[in-house]
């Protein structure tokens, strides 16, 4: 008899051959146009801790741009961007089904179909279910952009757990994801503000459990928050048992006291990793006038950001390289997801994790009270 399991594994499978032939020829071609021809850059050693569950390298790649998230990106595009980070190493990627309700996984889908599933690590989210919407109407204040076709209910239930984590599988046309986040259980999701310790109850009792479940049954290998504040963290460490974490915007040159003082101890007490999402703020730390998925930027923001550029500048130093050194530094960090909507960004951002910086500009950092004086640095190999 065929089990529920087998039965998705196999209907991924063939959505995915069904779907995306078309296209296969074009993924080759982009295989061979990125290849780097530059010659292997030393490693920057970053300290690793041994607990929790740990990822292939620090250079990981977010899904946020292949949902097509401030700008459309072309099916194209995403494929070549992915490319070129798999070309520079990059063998961990993140998605959800909330980035571009849905395409992001699609796409993500695609490009790792014909990759061997044991040379890489796959993470995606719960917490919303989606469902077609006929009448689908662009929100021209929504970040995702394009006809996405879909609408969604939030669902933290044990059964919308394996419910979305089925759906997943269907859209990315794989037999496994490694890893799947509870997904905006948070209060700064502008759908729940003050009442989201409601949904978090709703998810102790059911998407937690069920999701050590599955891990035990063997369906996942772990699983976490993906939240952009630190309290359903330190909430969830106290009620359940994760073994990584997800945190975005909470670890950056621009903002990290909080995280060395509260959410680090928290998650080294538990033995649980961290992945650092949104290291450059959206864009902020890369140069874009925006922060953290919105055009608010905090007061006094920008002026920090300049005297930081001045200093990276005089030691000759990429502030976006070390942005994504900076958040890669902690021990408790095991991987870093900036985002790549082309395939010169993928490359720029993996070849940031190999770039030598000079100590002296941490100091210096540290001396102008840019950064906090306790905050781990990148070590020269």
């Amino acid at each position: 008899m065929v089990s529920r399991r087998d039965f998705i594994t196999k209907t991924a499978l063939a959505t995915a051959a069904t779907a995306f032939s078309p296209l296969l020829s074009s993924a080759f071609a982009a295989e061979n146009q990125f290849t780097p021809n530059q010659p292997e850059m030393p490693e920057v050693e970053f300290e690793q801790m041994k607990a929790g569950y740990r990822l292939p390298n620090k250079s990981g790649m977010g899904g946020v741009a292949a949902g097509n998230a401030f700008h459309i990106n072309t099916n194209e595009q995403i494929n070549e961007a992915m490319q070129a980070a798999w070309n520079a190493g990059v063998r961990y990627f993140d998605t959800s089904p909330f980035y571009g309700y849905g395409l992001s996984e699609r796409r993500m889908g695609h490009f790792l179909f014909n990759k061997n599933r044991n040379e890489y690590v796959l993470s995606t989210k719960v917490g919303r279910v989606f469902e077609p919407e006929p009448n689908f109407k662009e929100n021209p204040n929504d970040i995702w952009k394009g006809k996405l076709n879909f609408k969604f209910k939030y669902d933290y239930s044990a059964a919308g757990v394996r419910r979305s984590v089925e759906d997943s599988l269907l859209r990315l046309g794989l037999s496994s994801i490694d890893i799947v986040f509870i997904h905006d259980l948070s209060p700064d999701n502008g759908d729940m503000k003050e009442n989201w310790t409601e949904y978090f109850q709703q998810a102790q009792k059911g998407a937690m459990p069920e999701l050590t479940k599955m891990r035990e049954e063997g369906i996942i290998k772990a699983w976490g928050l993906g939240v952009n504040r630190i309290e359903p963290i330190l909430k969830t460490l106290e009620v359940a048992e994760p073994t990584i974490m997800l945190s975005a915007t909470q670890y950056s040159l621009m903002y990290h006291q909080d995280a060395l003082s509260r959410l680090f101890p928290a998650c080294e007490k538990k033995d649980v990793s961290l992945v650092i999402g949104a290291p450059l703020n959206a864009g902020f730390l890369a140069g874009k006038d925006r922060y953290n998925y919105g055009n608010t930027i905090p007061e006094g923001y920008l002026q920090k950001r300049n005297r930081m550029s001045a200093i990276a500048q005089n030691h000759k130093v990429d502030l976006r390289t070390a942005a994504l050194q900076f958040s890669a530094a902690p021990a408790i960090v095991t991987s870093v997801i900036p985002g790549a909507s082309n395939p010169k960004q993928s490359a720029d951002n993996a070849a940031s994790f190999k770039t030598r910086i000079p100590a002296d500009f941490w100091k210096e950092l540290k001396k102008e009270k840019l950064i906090a004086a306790n905050a781990p640095e990148p070590k020269l190999s």
